[in-house]
């Protein structure tokens, strides 16, 4: 339930400032959000850190689906209702659900999987709609 409502209010916050028309703002495409959390093994090792981002740099250069994407890590909770239990979070978007289908099966994707999958415990993932 945590994690649930971590996601709903990191949603809520994005969608709001992303939809934000400002000359100095980057908008967000809201069609559809992928968002996933990882769970490094070893998130204290400068190496593991190293390979996995090496791995995602090459998957977000590399795909033909997404359209919008950002990579972070936690900071230090200060509330209670804050997960700061994670490695990684990426979140991308696509224009589609037929995009977002079609980039789970694009090769470069699966590369990732293969090559990156050995790093991480636990992959948490949540996708939404646009409401627009």
């Amino acid at each position: 339930m945590k994690h649930i409502l971590t996601i709903s209010l990191l949603g809520c916050l994005l969608f709001q400032s992303c939809n934000q028309k400002s000359a100095d703002k980057l908008e967000m495409d809201p069609a559809f959000v992928h968002v996933v959390y990882f769970w490094l093994n070893d998130p204290d090792s400068a190496s593991d850190r190293k390979d996995f981002e090496e791995a995602l740099n090459t998957l977000l250069e590399s795909s033909e689906f997404t359209q919008t994407n950002y990579v972070g890590i936690p900071p230090k909770a200060s509330r209670d209702v804050v997960d700061d239990s994670y490695s990684y979070c990426l979140i991308v978007t696509f224009d589609s659900a037929e995009a977002q289908e079609n980039y789970q099966t694009e090769a470069v994707h699966l590369a990732f999987i293969e090559n990156a999958s050995h790093l991480w415990d636990k992959v948490i993932v949540y996708d939404a709609l646009g409401m627009n």
